[in-house]
């Protein structure tokens, strides 16, 4: 026996045991070589054999390596956070995370010398993992019981509960599904996807993200703008959510090579649906989806509802209600131009007027409405869509966005011959937006002659009402910020978030739109036709009381709307 355990490598808390005469060399061989071919640890078929007490080697452990020592039976395991935990690495490494201070993760170990484990969770939350000792059978019973619950709370979510709703295909053309009943048919994920669509939908979620990694598959929603995980289902079901989300969205499961992108769409009553675009992405551990939430309802909110002051939403009703010229709106991704454009829509749509819309694609349905997805590799692009809209004897156009030189051109002629144009732009503020127009090559006077009216704007979290407290802050943090000194005459305070059970902890519950409203004037009209710049709009336009971006913002912010910190993060100076 003796030459058969001679060569066994030992742990390092089995070679301490030795060095320290607190374990014989061939007892601590024996019980590595034992450990090894029953794929236990060391310490594990130590304790199991008897040779020490684990509160004895958790205490040695602890003196011998300088490591804390933890009692895990004084421990509420439901404490736990859900993102830290993966069942395969708990019960692999035997290894248990228990509570985050700072940028450190303390996790509970019986052999101080695991650094795998730790490295493993290092790698899975970004954290430094310190570990604390504890007693080996105590940490098994804990492993158990964590593991017992993340299987119950998902057979729960997954298989118990029933939701009874229709999920069926968009308007996307079918694609090769040859083996679309292979790993999607599976009662359970179905429901999952489903309840996890249904609980978005309810917290007014604008997207959700299916993320699979190397070790851990997580779902998030951005929720008023911030991503916030809601779930780390099971690794295991990675390609299956993944499978059966692309057969209804009637995209190609056997295709992973390349992005795909679909629609699906999410019957709820007789009388609401909720359709879904589903972008699909390969990725190092598989394919990433999401889905972006198209819910007409939540659009169609109405002018007051968005967030314009008084006067910035008269002079929005006063340009668009013109015969003809073009309003733009400009900002970027995700900054809310779309549901401006339709709020305006709504507003013009009326029984005798004849309006075409072209999108990349439509996002929120509306009932007459002529609306157009643009297909470039089909050739309807924006600029043939406009030219076809042309003979169709439109009074309202609306472009999904204006890209390029053709586009700009067509829209701006339709503007100037009795067409009213609504499009958007991505770039930073208003004024920029007419130098970003002259850049691409239309004439000055084009410009000067059709655009009517410009508005930029950006989407900050409202704080919440329930539990947004006041914030004493120095006035020089003030002044900087952008208040002028009159307005800090103590008539107002401004507010912070706090965090409730109303807004989930966050401080804030939805968003509100800030605006710079900035109508095109005689005097801005000569600026252009100068070849001034956007700094000498700016000027002229804070002259004629137009507010940019930042002081929109803090005046949200006199009134208690938002935050100041938030306004600073979504706005420039």
């Amino acid at each position: 026996m003796a030459t058969s355990t001679a060569s066994v490598l030992l742990s390092g808390l089995g070679r301490a045991l030795v060095q320290q005469d607190v374990l014989r060399q061939q007892d601590a061989e024996q019980t590595q070589l034992a450990a090894n071919n029953a794929s236990m640890t060391f310490v594990e078929q130590l304790v199991a054999s008897k040779k020490v007490s684990a509160a004895k080697l958790a205490q040695f452990a602890s003196n011998t390596f300088g490591v804390p020592l933890f009692d895990l039976s004084a421990f509420d395991t439901t404490t736990i956070s859900q993102e830290w935990i993966d069942v395969k690495i708990i019960t692999a490494r035997r290894a248990l995370p228990l509570h985050k201070r700072g940028n450190r993760l303390y996790v509970a170990v019986s052999d101080p010398t695991n650094l795998q484990a730790l490295e493993e969770f290092r790698f899975k939350t970004n954290l430094i993992a310190e570990p604390v000792i504890v007693e080996d059978d105590k940490l098994a019973k804990a492993i158990g019981l964590v593991a017992d619950r993340n299987d119950r709370s998902l057979s729960k979510l997954m298989g118990n509960e029933e939701v009874d709703l229709d999920l069926s295909a968009g308007d996307t053309a079918p694609a090769s599904n040859e083996d679309e009943g292979a790993d999607v048919d599976d009662a359970p994920v179905v429901r999952y996807i489903q309840k996890i669509l249904l609980d978005a939908i309810n917290a007014s979620v604008s997207d959700i993200h299916f993320e699979p990694y190397e070790k851990f598959f997580r779902i998030r929603y951005r929720l008023d703008g911030v991503l916030v995980e809601v779930a780390q289902p099971p690794l295991v079901i990675k390609d299956k959510v993944a499978s059966r989300i692309k057969v209804i969205s009637k995209l190609d499961i056997s295709e992973k090579r390349v992005p795909q992108d679909g629609r699906m769409k999410l019957q709820l009553t007789k009388n609401r649906s909720i359709d879904f675009r589903v972008s699909t992405l390969p990725t190092l551990y598989g394919e990433k989806i999401v889905m972006r939430i198209l819910d007409s309802s939540n659009a169609m909110v109405g002018i007051d509802a968005l967030g314009y002051e008084p006067d910035q939403k008269q002079v929005l009703l006063d340009a668009i209600a013109r015969p003809y010229g073009m309003v733009l709106v400009t900002g970027p991704t995700g900054s809310g131009k779309t549901i401006s454009l339709y709020t305006c829509l709504g507003i013009l749509n009326k029984p005798g007027i004849n309006i075409s819309t072209a999108e990349d694609p439509a996002e929120i349905n509306m009932p007459g409405v002529n609306q157009v997805n643009v297909n470039d590799k089909a050739g309807l692009t924006f600029a043939a869509a406009l030219k076809s809209f042309l003979r169709q004897d439109p009074d309202i156009i609306m472009v999904g966005e204006i890209r390029d030189l053709e586009t700009a051109d067509i829209s701006i002629k339709a503007a100037q011959t009795g067409h009213m144009v609504l499009s958007t732009l991505h770039t930073n503020d208003a004024p920029t937006t007419l130098t970003r127009l002259l850049n691409m090559g239309v004439a000055p006077f084009n410009v000067a002659s059709s655009v009517l009216l410009i508005t930029a704007q950006r989407l900050a979290r409202r704080l919440c009402s329930q539990c947004k407290a006041p914030l004493d802050l120095p006035t020089e943090a003030l002044l900087q910020a952008g208040f002028k000194e009159e307005e800090l005459d103590g008539s107002w305070v401004p507010y912070k978030p706090v965090g409730c059970d109303t807004c989930k902890g966050t401080g804030y519950k939805g968003r509100v739109g800030i605006y710079e409203v900035m109508p095109v004037t005689e005097e801005i009209q000569r600026i252009i036709m100068s070849n001034g710049n956007s700094i000498d709009i700016a000027d002229q336009a804070q002259k004629e009381g137009v507010r940019n971006l930042r002081q929109s913002g803090l005046w949200k912010v006199k009134q208690g709307v938002t935050s100041l910190e938030e306004v600073e993060a979504t706005t420039n100076a």
